[in-house]
């Protein structure tokens, strides 16, 4: 299992994607594809929809579901990046 998540990581990404938080009032977010085949991305951003849609920042689910997307990504070899519209206290926005 060691070996697979090796050469998983050793592959460059096949697109990238920013999520925005727009603000307190639904729909909080938008996902952008900033590179990448268009189907894959579609995909990937109706699966962030998904799990995020009525989730604003502050809401504890929130930050499980964040989580859940950052491994989406990593596993789809898709660079995520959050726009939160504020700074992180020491945590990666990847």
């Amino acid at each position: 299992m060691t070996d697979t998540a090796e050469l998983e990581t050793d592959e460059p990404p096949i697109g990238q994607a920013t999520i925005v938080y727009l603000g307190p009032t639904a729909p909080h977010w938008e996902i952008r594809a900033v590179y990448g085949d268009r189907e894959v991305m579609d995909g990937f951003r109706d699966r962030v929809n998904a799990r995020l849609l009525l989730l604003p920042p502050h809401d504890p689910q929130f930050r499980r579901n964040r989580e859940r997307v950052n491994r989406d990504g990593e596993r789809e070899r898709i660079v995520v990046e959050w726009d939160l519209g504020y700074p992180e206290d020491g945590e990666g926005s990847s």
